[in-house]
């Protein structure tokens, strides 16, 4: 089966993606007084602290070969809410960490990108692309989804600590029984849906008028 360059380059990107995320909810949570990720071992770049074989490699591997939506994960940082100084309030920027993160990668790939795209043809194949301009591009377009993917409110992707941090403390009983089923509401969407594909679109056109206009 025929695999390009530019498939390759996007699940390398995604592992490295997925890995920086998780780390940046251990150093958070390590800043506001948890130090379980840091004693796990978590707080290191090496990937076989973090790599799921199956959620990070497996999974992205088979999606990416029958053209259908790639997710991925890497092992959770464990957390622990109780060591926290400021219970729920920390918990939220632990979670916001991750999405963070991978906007911020964003950020500084498609600069990058930008900066070493010196021709503007009338059309660009992205496949064409000479690999100073193609790896940062499509690293900015992997940490820009995984960013907008992990904001949608939706257990265990982090955008649900926003509904943990606003929902009334009444309400919080029904949605921790919601919870355990959020993955497969979220699969749902993912895979037989295309909401995710009309909702990151218009971020992925920007992204790709900064880098090649």
């Amino acid at each position: 089966m025929h695999v390009d360059s530019v498939t390759v380059i996007f699940l390398c990107g995604l592992i490295v993606a997925i890995i920086l995320h998780e780390i940046s909810h251990g150093v958070v949570a390590f800043v506001l007084g948890d130090d379980t990720a840091k004693r796990a071992g978590r707080l290191t770049l090496n990937p076989v602290a973090h790599v799921d074989p199956f959620g990070s490699i497996v999974l992205p591997v088979l999606g990416a070969l029958a053209h259908v939506p790639v997710i991925g994960w890497a092992k959770p940082v464990p957390v622990n809410p109780a060591r926290l100084r400021n219970g729920r309030r920390d918990l939220l920027l632990v979670s916001l960490a991750g999405p963070g993160s991978n906007f911020t990668l964003a950020i500084v790939a498609a600069v990058v990108a930008r900066s070493q795209f010196h021709f503007s043809p009338s059309f660009v194949v992205v496949g064409d692309l000479p690999m100073r301009v193609l790896i940062p591009l499509v690293f900015a377009e992997v940490n820009l989804f995984l960013g907008l993917f992990n904001f949608l409110p939706i257990p265990p992707l982090d955008g649900a600590a926003l509904v943990e941090r606003v929902l009334p403390h009444e309400w919080l009983p029904g949605w921790y029984r919601f919870r355990p089923y959020g993955i497969l509401v979220l699969f749902l969407l993912v895979f037989s849906t295309h909401i995710t594909s009309r909702l990151f679109q218009p971020f992925l056109d920007h992204l790709y008028r900064f880098v090649l206009r």
